[in-house]
């Protein structure tokens, strides 16, 4: 009798400590810092020029920012919270026509039960290649 209530006892602490740290994160990320594009600089290049960088100007860029180019994710030097500088691959402007650009504050992970912050993407901007 005694082996068979220790058997009990030892079933039930087992299910209650692994109902516990079997449930998927339920906490939402939060809404993470939204950066701002005032101005880019230069805001245009010539078709087939080499070696361009571009220098966005504005608010909130985190250290890990990234630029983006028609969506597609630039190297990236931070500055400061208002400015980040990227290398305009030349393949980019090798032809005339523009370009949206925008800077995205990447989210950072949550614990074992969620939160963290979401990524937030800036306005966009555009840059011309004439």
């Amino acid at each position: 009798m005694k082996i068979t209530h220790m058997i009990v006892l030892t079933t039930l602490l087992a299910a209650g400590l692994a109902c516990g740290y079997s449930k998927k994160a339920t906490t939402p990320a939060a809404p993470g810092t939204m950066p701002n594009i005032s101005a880019l600089v230069p805001n245009s290049a010539a078709s087939g020029s080499k070696n361009n960088t571009l220098t966005i100007n504005g608010t909130h860029f985190n250290g890990n920012a990234s630029v983006n180019w028609n969506g597609t994710a630039l190297t990236t030097q931070p500055i400061s919270a208002n400015q980040v500088m990227a290398a305009i691959p030349d393949g980019d402007v090798a032809s005339p026509g523009t370009a949206a650009v925008t800077v995205t504050n990447p989210g950072t992970p949550g614990g074992i039960y969620g939160g963290g912050t979401a990524a937030e993407t800036s306005n966009s901007m555009t840059f011309t290649i004439n």
